[in-house]
C-alpha cells in the first residue's frame, strides 16, 4: 500500500514538472534588484572580457541600479563576449555611451556600469535594440590579478633588489642630509619660478611651434637655400689665402688706427671741445636754422609761391629795376663784357671787361681804315684805359663795361 502511494506521489511530481517547465536556476526570480518598470528597452554591448560577469548581475548608472544583465554570450564573430542588458526606460543615455564592468567591493558581485562620455561629447539618445562596440567598453581590473602580480613579485621579484637599492641610497646619502635638504629647496624655488613663469614658456613653445610650422612650410626654399651653400663655400675656398690677408691687413690698420688715435686724442679732444660753442649755439637756433635755409631748394621763389599756382599755369608778381645808371654802374663793375661773344668785336670795340691789374689794354678799333692811339697811365686801381674816339663802337664799349 506504502509502495503504491510513493509511485503515484512520484508520476503526480513528474507530470506537474513536464506541465510546468523548468528553464534553469536563471529564470528564478530574485528578490530585490533594479527596477525596470513598465517599458524596459534591451541594449547590447561586446566585450573582450566579461571576467566572470552572470546573468541577472546588475547594471548602474553613477551607482544607481538601472537594470540587469539578460544574457552573456558569443558575438557573431565568435571572438567577442557580448552582453545582453535590459534597462529601465526612464533611463536617458547618449547613444555614445560608454560600458564598464567593475566590482562592487574588493570580494562583492560583478555588475556593467553605464556612463556618458561627457557633456560635451555626448551625442543622441540611447535607443531599443542599440549595440555598444568593443571602442566604448571596457573593464576595470580584477582584484585576483593584483594578487597574482604581487605574489610573482614577493615570490620571484625584485624583493631582494629593492632592498640592495635601499642600502645602497642609505649608504649615499649618510652624512650628507643638509646638501640634500638644500638640494630639494633649491628644486622647490626652482619648481615654484617655473611655476610663476608658467604663461611665458607656454607662449616660448606656442611661438616655437609657430615657428616650426612655418619652416614646414618652406622647407622646400630652406632645402634649395642649403643646396645653394655649396658654390659660395666652394669660392670661399678658393679665396681663403686672400682672405686671410686681408684680415691681416686690417688687424695692421687696425693698430695703426688705434696709435693715430692714442697720438691725436688730444687735439681731437681739444677740437670738439672748441665745436662745443659752435653746436651749443646750433642747437639754440632749433627750428630756426632749418627754416633759413628752406629758400635754398626753391630759389628765386619762397614757399609761399607755390599759393600762386593755379592749374596749368602761374601768377608771379616781380620788380624790375630798368634805371639805366644803375645798369651801367653794374656792368661797368663787371670784369668781363655782357656781350662778348654775342655781338662782333668791330661793333662792341674789343673791350674785355672793366678795371683790371694789366697795364695795358688793346686799342679799340673804329672800322676799316681808322687808327686809335693808346695811351697808358700808371697809378691808381683801375689801370690803364685806351682813348676812345666817338663812334658806334666806343657807345657800346662804354654801355658795356668798357670805360
Amino acid at each position: 500500500m506504502k509502495r503504491l502511494a510513493l509511485a503515484a506521489t512520484g508520476v503526480a511530481t513528474t507530470l506537474l514538472l513536464t506541465g510546468c517547465g523548468f528553464g534553469g536556476i536563471y529564470t528564478v526570480p530574485l528578490p530585490g534588484g533594479a527596477d525596470l518598470g513598465s517599458h524596459p528597452y534591451t541594449v547590447k554591448a561586446q566585450f573582450r572580457d566579461v571576467l566572470d560577469l552572470v546573468p541577472r548581475s546588475g547594471v548602474k548608472v553613477n551607482e544607481v541600479p538601472v537594470g540587469r544583465v539578460e544574457s552573456v554570450s558569443l558575438s557573431q564573430d565568435g571572438w567577442h563576449a557580448e552582453v545582453t542588458m535590459e534597462i529601465n526606460g526612464d533611463v536617458k543615455l547618449p547613444a555614445n555611451a560608454l560600458a564598464n564592468i567593475r566590482q562592487s567591493s574588493l570580494l562583492g558581485e560583478k555588475y556593467v556600469e553605464l556612463a556618458s562620455p561627457g557633456q560635451d561629447l555626448a551625442q543622441g539618445k540611447l535607443a531599443d535594440g542599440a549595440e555598444i562596440p568593443l571602442a566604448r567598453t571596457s573593464r576595470s581590473v580584477d582584484v585576483e590579478e593584483v594578487l597574482g602580480a604581487l605574489s610573482m613579485l614577493l615570490n620571484g621579484g625584485g624583493v631582494e633588489q629593492i632592498n640592495t637599492i635601499a642600502k645602497e641610497l642609505n649608504a649615499a646619502t649618510s652624512g650628507r642630509e643638509t646638501d640634500i635638504r638644500k638640494l630639494l629647496d633649491n628644486a622647490n624655488e626652482l619648481v615654484s619660478t617655473l611655476d610663476k613663469q608658467s604663461g611665458d614658456i607656454t607662449r616660448a613653445l606656442d611661438g616655437l611651434n609657430r615657428l616650426a610650422t612655418t619652416l614646414n612650410n618652406q622647407k622646400d626654399q630652406i632645402a634649395g637655400a642649403i643646396d645653394g651653400l655649396g658654390p659660395g663655400l666652394a669660392v670661399l675656398e678658393q679665396q681663403r689665402g686672400q682672405l686671410v690677408t686681408m684680415l691681416q691687413a686690417m688687424r695692421n690698420l687696425s693698430g695703426v688706427t688705434v696709435d693715430t688715435i692714442q697720438k691725436s686724442q688730444a687735439d681731437l679732444v681739444a677740437d670738439l671741445r672748441a665745436l662745443l660753442p659752435t653746436l651749443q649755439k646750433l642747437g639754440q637756433a632749433g627750428a630756426n636754422l632749418p627754416k633759413s635755409l628752406e629758400l635754398l631748394l626753391t630759389y628765386p621763389f619762397s614757399d609761399g609761391a607755390t599759393a600762386g599756382a593755379k592749374g596749368d599755369y602761374f601768377n608771379l608778381y616781380a620788380d624790375i629795376d630798368l634805371n639805366l645808371k644803375d645798369i651801367i654802374d653794374n656792368l661797368g663793375r663787371s670784369r668781363q663784357n655782357a656781350l662778348s661773344g654775342v655781338l662782333p668785336d668791330n661793333v662792341t670795340g674789343g673791350i674785355t671787361g672793366g678795371s683790371t691789374d694789366a697795364s695795358t689794354t688793346p686799342p679799340l678799333p673804329l672800322g676799316t681804315g681808322q687808327k686809335t692811339q693808346s695811351k697808358t697811365t700808371t697809378g691808381g686801381t683801375g689801370g690803364g684805359l685806351p682813348q676812345q674816339q666817338p663812334g658806334l663802337g666806343g657807345l657800346l664799349g662804354l654801355l658795356t663795361g668798357g670805360a
